[in-house]
């Protein structure tokens, strides 16, 4: 069973290499991180490479969450960082590892449930994924050679939770209720994708894809209430029922 310790869910987006998940399990557990989520494996699951590289870890990978795609594996989410070397189009506060990570910890602490995702080794994340981000992770490396492998990104974050363990961040949102799950932000996503596709908004069709990143952006960039919620979905409603009045 993993362990009772508040904790980040680390999330492993499409990982391609058996051997840079268990290493990523290794690194993990050097820091006490025991909660794992893998999306959609490209070797499939559970992986004998995997296993054999994780050494004393592989209970890390025997409790891990498997998962069909990415939204499944941040329902249950309130707070989630994307780690990223590259620039994005994307508008979201960029941290560093240790600004992230002593964040994520006073977010625990008030009850929140966070996950830190990193991506593929060969590209790292899509922008798809990190729209669903509510912030961005950026290690300060090289800018002519920013790739890290990922067993090295895991790593560097856990050692940052480890070390922000003794210190106390205030945060200055505070919930005015309690905050909405990824569950339920990825239902306000699809609800207004829906209604809007229908309405013809997502035009021209070569610019659509991008315009719907750009709303789910939109979504995860915003703190909102599960009050926050059900208020957008009403006004969609509303809407809906105006028009065909």
């Amino acid at each position: 069973m993993p362990s009772e310790t508040p904790q980040p869910a680390f999330v492993l987006v499409r990982p391609q290499m058996g051997e840079n998940i268990g290493a990523a399990a290794r690194a993990m557990w050097n820091f006490g991180l025991d909660r794992m989520r893998v999306v959609a494996p490209r070797d499939g699951w559970p992986s004998e490479r995997a296993v054999a590289m994780a050494s004393g870890a592989g209970r890390l990978l025997d409790e891990a969450g498997l998962y069909d795609d990415l939204p499944g594996a941040l329902a249950d989410c309130t707070h989630v960082y994307a780690t990223t070397a590259r620039s994005r189009e994307l508008t979201k506060p960029v941290l560093s590892p240790e600004r992230a990570m002593a964040e994520a910890r006073a977010r625990i602490a008030a009850g929140e449930r966070v996950a830190v995702l990193f991506g593929p080794e060969r590209a790292g994340l899509e922008n798809e994924d990190v729209a669903r981000a509510n912030a961005i992770i950026s290690v300060p490396v090289n800018p002519d050679f920013p790739s890290l492998n990922l067993a090295q990104c895991v790593l560097l974050t856990g050692y940052e939770w480890m070390r922000a363990g003794g210190d106390v961040v205030h945060l200055d949102d505070s919930p005015r209720g309690d905050w909405a799950s990824g569950r339920e932000v990825e239902a306000l996503a699809a609800h207004y994708e829906e209604r809007l596709e229908e309405a013809g908004f997502f035009f021209p069709e070569t610019k659509a894809e991008g315009m719907k990143i750009n709303l789910r952006n939109l979504w995860s960039r915003m703190r909102l209430s599960r009050a926050d919620v059900q208020m957008l979905h009403g006004i969609m409603r509303q809407m809906v029922r105006w028009k065909s009045r």
